[in-house]
């Protein structure tokens, strides 16, 4: 399997060169079907268009054509990360801010592992989030395995698309 942390060493350059933050580099599908996904934003806007993933793909694939970091054949998906998105770098957790998220943590936390919760933020090294019929939890950064938002009307509001380009219709009630 491949070495992320070294994949991630390779590309993140390339997407800062074309202006884009690196959310999430991960090898999916196993021997099967195995997919190198990237995902970037636009740290303005926390998104990318099509043209963006478009540049990206092309920088990736020069490099990897020869630096050849992967042995075995492989797919490379670049995308945005889309509305319910993960939450994969501790400055995501204030970036998202009020803003409902499910986290699942590696070790139990007061004996739960999962929490749905509204995030309040950081402190320090430390998520702070309040969950419902638990209240407020700080969850040390180091103890979360995953987090992702959570698709809320609110989040749909916030993440609504900068471009309708390729929308046959938009429609607007109310």
């Amino acid at each position: 399997m491949a070495d992320i942390d070294a994949l991630t060493k390779l590309i993140e350059p390339e997407a800062q060169a074309l202006g884009f933050a690196l959310v999430r580099v991960a090898m999916f599908g196993g021997k099967s079907d195995p997919t190198l996904q990237v995902m970037a934003e636009r740290p303005d806007t926390r998104q990318l268009d099509i043209a963006d993933c478009e540049a990206l793909s092309r920088r990736i694939s020069e490099l990897f054509d020869t630096v050849d970091p992967i042995e075995e054949a492989y797919r490379l998906e670049v995308s945005s990360p889309g509305i319910d998105r993960p939450l994969t770098r501790l400055k995501d957790f204030e970036d998202w801010a009020g803003f409902d998220a499910r986290i699942k943590l590696a070790e139990p936390l007061d004996g739960r592992k999962q929490f749905e919760a509204r995030l309040l933020g950081l402190e320090g090294d430390t998520v702070k989030v309040y969950a419902e019929r638990v209240g407020e939890i700080a969850i040390p950064y180091g103890q979360i395995a995953s987090a992702k938002l959570i698709l809320t009307d609110a989040l749909l509001k916030a993440t609504a698309p900068l471009s309708t380009e390729g929308a046959d219709r938009i429609s607007k009630e109310g």
